[in-house]
């Protein structure tokens, strides 16, 4: 089935159809209008799930989808037009430009925690650049893979944009062939070895993975908002967001007082018994729930710690400075636990940070101008927000992506459509003019040659 859908997707890129940017327009609106008209039905799949509340199925998933399509629609035109640039001196009289094209076949696998937006988000790109895709959705949220299944189904031929569905054989399946680009959605221990993969066949790929993402908190930050937009950015989607803040570094002397703030704001959320709250989800797999009820014996709870096994609930939870050796600081927690840190320099706040790899994202909350400066300076990250978190994701004009261990590549908006872009170079030469010192035999001075330099 695999090899068939790719010689159908080569022969169809082959056919030039995905390069006419009015063809690219039309499937792009197709599938924004299939998305609305099948709002409701994703939001129920994303309920079943992991009760994911409707209003994040809206706000995170389906929403976010619908700005990238309508944005791409509105721009296609003007960013696949070639881009004039000022030419050489040595290859005047001439025209020089760069031209994007496609890549050709994409390989798009997504993961379980934003199933539907992180899914569709980078296909959309995939789509505008004009290369044809095989998307693999993730069968960890399986309501939600069925319901993309149908959406691309409907809208594009196979031949254009297919989707796969199944579990890790066929994603090492799907991986083993040659594809013109990969973009993958996960944990960075998956994204070793998509990239290994890609190695075979030297596939560009984006990797878009992870990591343990700071919150610095310093003692001149406005503490109560401070509290509401942590507990916000940590909380939504129950922790599950890579985005989320990982860990809270504090200062000793706001320690206590953040601490009371967050546990209210986490009330006014979700009220005194946050089980029975219509806007809180769920953990979307058993094993990382287990996991992450695991990570919390032993630990000093200051709020929060309960679980439910029945439909895998774990309540909002703050631990108090957890071991550095512990299962919560090593790894990425990627659920509604958040480890609270006093720290009392700035050599404090090195020794956290620095002991992990490079972030997805970081955030700090502070009113002082200089430490603001310092620490988004200081520190290597894919992204981040001073006073707030999570919120960089919403503007279509900043790429998304990691550095280092959290990733490679960025999307979104413009960026989408570049990175699935091939950036091709071209100069056009006039005939009037042929300047013969550059053939053979060369007569040229060489102390002429060495001033060549300054011509181009």
């Amino acid at each position: 089935m695999v090899e068939d859908l790719i010689q159908k997707q080569n022969d169809f890129f082959a056919s030039q159809q995905t390069k006419d940017i009015n063809f690219r327009k039309q499937s792009l609106q197709r599938l924004m209008q299939e998305i609305k008209d099948r709002e409701d039905a994703i939001c129920d799949a994303l309920y079943a799930d992991f009760k994911k509340p409707k209003f994040e199925a809206l706000a995170t998933e389906t929403q976010l989808v619908l700005a990238e399509l309508n944005y791409a629609i509105k721009n296609i035109s003007k960013w696949s037009s070639p881009t004039p640039v000022e030419t050489s001196w040595t290859n005047f009289p001439s025209k020089d430009w760069i031209q994007p094209e496609p890549y050709g076949k994409v390989l798009v696998i997504s993961p379980w925690n934003y199933p539907f937006m992180l899914a569709l988000a980078p296909v959309v790109g995939a789509i505008a650049a004009g290369n044809t895709v095989v998307l693999k959705p993730s069968e960890l949220s399986p309501n939600t893979s069925k319901i993309i299944a149908e959406i691309i189904t409907k809208v594009f031929p196979r031949e254009h944009v297919g989707v796969v569905e199944g579990g890790v054989e066929v994603s090492q399946e799907l991986l083993s062939k040659k594809w013109e680009y990969i973009f993958f959605t996960g944990s960075t221990r998956v994204g070793q070895i998509v990239y290994k993969s890609a190695a075979e066949h030297l596939t560009p790929v984006t990797l878009e993975l992870g990591g343990k993402n700071p919150c610095i908190v310093d003692e001149s930050a406005q503490i109560k908002l401070a509290a509401k937009r942590i507990a916000w950015g940590k909380f939504i989607n129950a922790g599950q967001t890579c985005l989320a803040p990982d860990y809270i570094l504090v200062h000793e002397s706001v320690k206590d007082l953040l601490v009371e703030q967050l546990k209210q704001q986490i009330q006014q959320f979700y009220g005194e018994n946050v089980e029975t709250s219509p806007d809180f989800a769920r953990m979307a797999t058993a094993k990382h729930y287990q996991e992450l009820k695991e990570s919390l014996k032993g630990q000093k709870l200051l709020f929060g710690g309960e679980c439910n096994d029945t439909d895998q609930y774990i309540s909002p939870t703050l631990v108090d400075a957890p071991d550095r050796q512990s299962a919560l600081m090593t790894g990425e927690i990627f659920g509604p636990i958040l480890p609270i840190i006093p720290y009392t320099t700035e050599a404090d706040l090195d020794r956290y940070i620095l002991s992990h790899a490079e972030p997805l994202a970081l955030y700090v909350f502070s009113r002082k101008g200089d430490f603001q400066k310092k620490i988004m300076s200081r520190y290597r990250f894919g992204g981040g927000a001073i006073n707030d978190t999570v919120i960089h994701i919403s503007n279509k004009q900043l790429p998304f992506g990691g550095v280092g261990q959290s990733g490679m590549g960025g999307y979104h908006g413009k960026h989408s459509f570049e990175l699935f872009s091939h950036h091709k170079s071209v100069v056009k030469r006039s005939n009037w003019l042929d300047v013969p010192l550059r053939y053979a035999p060369y007569k040229i001075p060489i102390r002429w040659v060495k001033k060549i330099r300054h011509l181009f």
